[in-house]
C-alpha cells in the first residue's frame, strides 16, 4: 500500500510540473544565456512582466489566488530566483501553460522571459 501511495504521489508531482496537454517542454537547463548576456533586469523587465502576467494570482493573498499554489509566490526577486526553473517550464520560450485564461503572453515576451531567467534573472 505504501508503495502504491508513493507511486501516486510521484505521478501527481509529474502532473503538476508538466505543461497542460502533456506536451514536451523546454527546461531552463536547456536554454543558455546568450554569449553577450542580457540587458534585461528585474527593474526593466522582470517586475513589469510579473506584474502584468503573474502577480494577480502568484502574489495574491492566500485564498484569493485563483488556484495558484500558496507556496509559489513571485512577490520578490528572491521568490523568482527560488522558482525560476518552474516559471521557465510554465511560461518561458515555447512553454505556454501559464497564465491560464483568455489573455496570451506574446511570443516575444515569452522569449524575453526565457533569456532573463537563463541569465540568472538579474
Amino acid at each position: 500500500m505504501r508503495r502504491v501511495l508513493g507511486l501516486l504521489g510521484l505521478l501527481a508531482l509529474v502532473a503538476l510540473l508538466a505543461p497542460a496537454g502533456g506536451c514536451s517542454f523546454l527546461t531552463l537547463d536547456e536554454f543558455p544565456c546568450p554569449p553577450g548576456g542580457t540587458t534585461l533586469t528585474y527593474e526593466n523587465f522582470g517586475a513589469p512582466f510579473l506584474a502584468r502576467w503573474c502577480d494577480s494570482c502568484h502574489s495574491a493573498p492566500n485564498g484569493n489566488r485563483d488556484g495558484a499554489p500558496d507556496d509559489f509566490d513571485f512577490a520578490t526577486l528572491a521568490d523568482v530566483h527560488a522558482d525560476a526553473a518552474r516559471i521557465f517550464v510554465r511560461a518561458a520560450a515555447t512553454n505556454d501553460s501559464m497564465p491560464p485564461g483568455p489573455d496570451e503572453i506574446p511570443p516575444s515576451q515569452r522569449e524575453d522571459l526565457a533569456v532573463w531567467l537563463a541569465c540568472g534573472a538579474p
